[in-house]
């Protein structure tokens, strides 16, 4: 294994410029889970470590000079940080691999790329926006102006880590925000370098902040209840959301959620197969199916059927599950021995619930060095009850469930009784049917005859319990900044 694989992190707070300790010296660790083995030694922020990031931040908001900047001037250093990422793309990725446990082509060709895309888009945007302005009868001129809130609290999970940070912190900073950042506890490795990126770039000291540890009485408490944050962006499970929300609430603080899903993937008899069914595959297990968009309930017609899956779990066979640092493999393990038990739980909930298991179920075949990882098959299992725990509840693992339906007002009624609202899936060559089903699936993205495809202006978030909110172009300007209108008498 490489030297940057192998060896044991210790992983400081970025706090004012410098990775600093915890003031108490308190640390946990970070195992790799294909492995177990020990990668990192963290250090766990107090609520003192908290305060002094978020004071840090506040000083460089109020005393500038990043909010004082021009916008040119700020997009400049963004840019830098982008290139240094790219720059960087072989370590971050294999850290990535080695932290989260997804292929190391995966975070290689996709997701660090996308990083530094996700910060050149918005450094991009804010240069080349415009603003509004409403003349009155020649006699007053009004026009708006957008300035940044002040603090933020960009708290990242831990399935994409470093992808969905650059998400957050590239509008925030765009647009003059200053930003302390909690990466999930465990995936901190590549999130704990964006410090020493944006040092690099010539970001100021105190604009960007990153304290490590946990959520309740921890870390993510002591952010989201401090008076000098302004704004929390969150990406996670519903029930973290709803306590953020109230520990913002006192102090007023505004909230950007993109939380839990359970994506209908629905095909009909009209589909093309031939690109349903990979597309289906990657949607159902890309990142062991732990992602917040995946396509985990694949509605399928009953007259294509036993095609369906007979094609389905063909492709799902051909999946090599292995080392993720492997550039052949295709699905590493889960995350933890926590997140494993979960997601495994649901192996004996879809026999309770009287499921039929197609493919997979257990642990696979593996080389002597991994057989202590968290490791699952990509397991598929058909479903006749919509109802069915297997087919409601956010599973976030390798296991997908088909659902036969008959007719097109049934599979809207499968699709929409959920308490999610995140993405769907329409598979069809009936250009009305695209469109009609499109507009009735209460979801905040619909992909039709594709998956995973993002144009960064247009809007991302949920429908329901899948968020408040939303991200991109426009919409991530209206969240992190204040609009003010100016009215200037001409006469």
């Amino acid at each position: 294994m490489t030297e940057v694989i192998s060896k044991i992190r210790e992983i400081k707070l970025f706090i004012d410029g410098e990775y600093v300790s915890s003031s108490v010296n308190k640390t946990f660790a970070v195992y790799n889970p294909a492995t177990q083995e020990e990668i990192a030694r963290v250090h766990e922020a107090t609520e003192a470590d908290v305060d002094r990031a978020c004071q840090a931040a506040r000083r460089a908001f109020e005393a500038g000079p990043w909010r004082t900047m021009t916008v040119k001037e700020r997009c400049v250093k963004i840019r830098r940080m982008a290139e240094i990422i790219l720059e960087r793309k072989e370590e971050l990725a294999r850290l990535e691999a080695m932290d989260v446990g997804k292929p190391f082509h995966v975070a290689y060709d996709f997701e660090i790329p996308r990083a530094a895309h996700n910060l050149r888009f918005f450094a991009d945007f804010m240069e080349q926006l415009g603003s509004e302005t409403y003349p009155m009868d020649e006699e007053f001129l009004n026009y708006t102006r957008y300035e940044p809130v002040g603090v933020a609290a960009l708290i990242t999970p831990w399935n994409l880590p470093f992808m969905l940070t650059t998400w957050k912190l590239g509008p925030c900073l765009a647009t003059g925000n200053t930003a302390v950042i909690k990466p999930a506890e465990p995936t901190p490795l590549t999130v704990s370098l964006l410090g020493e990126i944006a040092k690099e770039a010539g970001i100021p000291d105190g604009v960007v902040n990153i304290v490590q540890g946990f959520g309740p009485n921890s870390t993510g408490e002591f952010m989201t209840t401090h008076p000098e944050v302004d704004l929390i962006s969150f990406t996670g499970e519903t029930s973290t959301g709803k306590a953020i929300m109230k520990n913002g609430a006192n102090t007023l603080k505004r909230v950007s959620f993109e939380l839990g899903g359970k994506a209908a993937n629905i095909v009909f008899e009209d589909a093309n197969l031939d690109k349903a069914i990979p597309t289906s595959i990657r949607a159902a297990f890309l990142n062991s199916g732990q992602v917040c968009l995946a396509g985990s309930r694949i509605l399928v017609q009953r007259s294509i059927l036993k095609e369906f899956v007979d094609r389905f779990k063909d492709a799902a066979s051909k999946l090599k599950v292995g080392d993720p640092q492997d550039t052949s493999t295709s699905m590493g393990p889960l995350v933890s021995e926590q997140h494993y038990n979960k997601v495994t739980s649901y192996l004996q909930i879809g026999k309770s619930e009287n499921a039929t298991l197609v493919y997979g179920g257990k642990r696979p075949e593996l080389p002597e060095y991994l057989k202590d990882g968290y490791y699952l098959e990509p397991t598929i299992f058909v479903q006749e009850d919509p109802k069915a725990r297997l087919c409601q509840e956010e599973i976030f693992g390798p296991i997908v469930t088909i659902i036969p339906f008959d007719t097109e007002d049934e599979a809207l009624d499968i699709a929409n009784d959920t308490q999610y609202g995140l993405n769907a899936v329409v598979w069809t060559d009936n250009l009305q049917r695209a469109h009609r089903v499109s507009h009735r699936v209460r979801a905040g993205t619909i992909w039709v005859n594709c998956w995973f495809i993002r144009d960064l202006r247009a809007p991302f978030g949920g429908f329901k319990k899948s968020g408040i909110g939303r991200e991109g172009g426009h919409h991530s300007l209206e969240f992190f900044t204040e609009a003010k209108n100016i009215c200037l008498a001409l006469k």
